[in-house]
C-alpha cells in the first residue's frame, strides 16, 4: 500500500517555474515506478512524465519534453516534477501516481494522490 501527497502547486506567470513534490508513505515506494499526470477542466487526465523505481529511466509527454524534469529520492520517499518555461496550457490539476508498470494509461497505475493545482497566467 502506498499513500501519496502532492505539494508545490500554485499560480505562476508564463515563463516561470514550479517544483512539485509527491511524498509517499508505505513500504513499496522504492519498488514502485512514479508518474505525474494532469487534468485540465473538461479534459481527460493525461500523462506528463514517469520514472522507473531505480530512477535510471524517465519518460515524458511530447508537450513537456525539454521543459519538465521528473526525479525521485528514494531515501526521502519523494518524487519531484521540476517545471520550467511554463505555459498557460500547462494549467491543470497535477496528480502523482505510483505503480509497478510505467504506462501513459491511467488504469495501469495503482495509487493516486489528491492532486495539486497549477495555474499559469499569460
Amino acid at each position: 500500500q502506498v499513500q501519496l501527497v502532492e505539494s508545490g502547486g500554485g499560480l505562476v506567470q508564463a515563463g516561470g517555474s514550479l517544483r512539485l513534490s509527491c511524498a509517499a508513505s508505505g513500504r513499496t515506494f522504492r519498488n514502485s515506478a512514479m508518474g505525474w499526470f494532469r487534468q485540465a477542466p473538461g479534459k481527460e487526465r493525461e500523462f506528463v512524465a514517469a520514472i522507473s523505481w531505480t530512477g535510471s529511466n524517465t519518460y515524458y509527454a511530447d508537450s513537456v519534453k525539454g521543459r519538465f524534469t521528473i526525479s525521485r529520492d528514494n531515501a526521502k520517499s519523494t518524487a519531484y516534477l521540476q517545471m520550467n518555461t511554463l505555459k498557460p496550457e500547462d494549467t491543470a490539476l497535477y496528480y502523482c501516481a505510483a505503480g509497478g508498470v510505467i504506462s501513459t494509461t491511467t488504469t495501469r497505475w495503482n495509487y493516486w494522490g489528491q492532486g495539486t493545482q497549477v495555474t499559469v497566467s499569460s
